[in-house]
Formats: structure tokens, sequence, C-alpha cells
């Protein structure tokens, strides 16, 4: 209790740092002459743009936060003769404050995310979003799909969405301010 006889109510801060997953493709060059093998880097052809670092608001122990992040970005420039598929997939860390004792860490299971329909797609292909709404919606603690790419035709496309991330605050949490990560990647 407060010395005014109201409840003392904790404070807790989320900050959730997005990050893409580095590209998978490198390549090293040989050179027959010398037999030096010289790195070089590939463009691009499948990419994922994710939101920057965002603070996802405030709640009380036992509360649920809400919070739509900004647009995520897949783009594929393969356009193989066959078509090209792609899955972008999510995954989250525990969110820590202090010294990320029990009660100073909400675990990935708490965290739960779903994308939502695609807000802007180009290109054939059918587009499907791993959590159509906040029904579905999917807790991180392992990978979960975020959407996905099914194409048979040749032809460069894209996807956008604009995903929400729910955060369950257990009841034993401490005031603070509490950061972790969503990693998108696509493959």
């Amino acid at each position: 209790m407060s010395r005014f006889g109201m409840p003392a109510v904790a404070s807790i801060a989320f900050v959730s740092t997005m990050t893409a997953a580095p590209p998978l493709a490198a390549a090293v060059h040989a050179d027959a002459l010398t037999a030096v093998r010289i790195p070089q880097r590939l463009q691009t052809e499948l990419e994922i743009t994710v939101p920057d670092t965002r603070a996802l608001l405030s709640g009380t122990p036992g509360g649920q936060i809400t919070r739509a992040l900004t647009t995520v970005t897949v783009r594929d420039t393969r356009a193989g003769s066959t078509g090209s598929s792609w899955v972008a997939t999510v995954s989250a860390t525990s969110f820590t404050t202090g010294g990320k004792t029990a009660a100073e860490t909400v675990p990935s299971s708490a965290v739960s995310y779903w994308s939502g329909p695609a807000t802007a797609t180009g290109g054939p292909g059918t587009f499907t979003p791993g959590q159509a709404n906040a029904s579905a919606a999917q807790s991180l603690n392992v990978t979960r799909t975020a959407f996905s790419h099914t194409q048979s035709l040749q032809g460069e496309n894209s996807a956008s969405w604009n995903p929400t991330i729910v955060v369950s605050v257990p009841s034993g949490a401490v005031a603070g301010t509490y950061t972790g990560t969503v990693t998108h990647s696509v493959a």
C-alpha cells in the first residue's frame, strides 16, 4: 500500500529489438592461377526488412501488453523459371531486466505473435499469413512461420505485413525496463 492508502502498482516497460537474420548465402571464389580463395559478397535475392527497436509500452504484473509493430517486408527477386517459394519465420528471446532473475524475466513462452493479413503483395503466387488474426496468435517459445509464399510461375514477388506482439506479464514480475529480441528471417 502507498502512504495514501492506494494500492502500489509496479510499472513495467518493455522494449523489443527487432532483427533480421543475416543472409544464409555466401560465396568463395577460387583463383586457378594462385589457388587463393577470395571471398565475394553475393547480392541477396531473397531479403527481409524488419522494424527497428520498438517500445512495447508499459503493463502491470498479471496484465497483458498488445502492440502492433511496424511493417515487415520480404522481397524475392530470384524469379526462377519454375517459380520460387519462401517461408518467413519469427522467434523471440525472453524479456529481462536487472539481474535476470525469475522475477526479472518474462519467458518467450509469454510472448505471442500474429502476423495478420498482407498489407501489400506484388507478383504471382499465393501469400499466406502464419497467423491470420488475433485468435490465431502463437507463443514465440519456438520458431514460428510468420508468412509464406508459394509460386509456380516465373516472376519476382514481395509481401508486407504489420505483425502484433502480445506480452503476458507474469504476476510476480518486478518493476523495470524489460528488453528482448524478436528475430525475423526468410529462406
